[in-house]
């Protein structure tokens, strides 16, 4: 531990290395600043992708086909091969696609790291004023297919 005193009046200040505040008890550290990337769907729309580095692995979007079946296709994976850290407290990712109007950011708080997956269904216009649910799922690790 490193200490550093002053005394300016009659004042001790302590200070902390970085490494010690991110081990404090009780905490799983400080997350680093979320990352940006991009990719593309089954039918050609474009996404970004707002995420933690060390938390999300991947983002996966299934759409229903016209002929009734399902597709699901990686939309975007991480590039960092492994975590650097620990994700801390408070996860967030944020996906947009312009093309659909689509636009919403999940946060949540796993202060035991045990959240592993996060789906979400997203309701977007569809063909003939119908509407059309697009399933996300966010991925901390690879997990096996079901």
């Amino acid at each position: 531990m490193l200490n550093l005193t002053f005394s300016p009046l009659t004042r001790n200040i302590r200070f902390l290395r970085f490494s010690e505040i991110s081990k404090a008890p009780g905490g799983s550290g400080l997350a680093r600043h979320n990352r940006e990337g991009a990719g593309a769907d089954q039918r050609g729309f474009e996404y970004g992708v707002s995420y933690q580095p060390d938390w999300l692995k991947l983002v996966k979007v299934t759409r229903q086909l016209e002929t009734g079946r399902q597709s699901t296709k990686t939309l975007f994976r991480n590039p960092a091969t492994r975590p650097e850290t620990e994700p801390g407290d408070r996860i967030r990712t944020r996906i947009t696609s312009a093309d659909q109007s689509l636009d919403f950011e999940v946060a949540l708080s796993d202060p035991r790291c045990a959240v592993k997956r996060v789906r979400i269904a997203y309701e977007v216009p569809g063909a003939n004023g119908r509407t059309e649910e697009v399933e996300f799922t966010l991925e901390s690790e690879d997990l096996p297919d079901e």
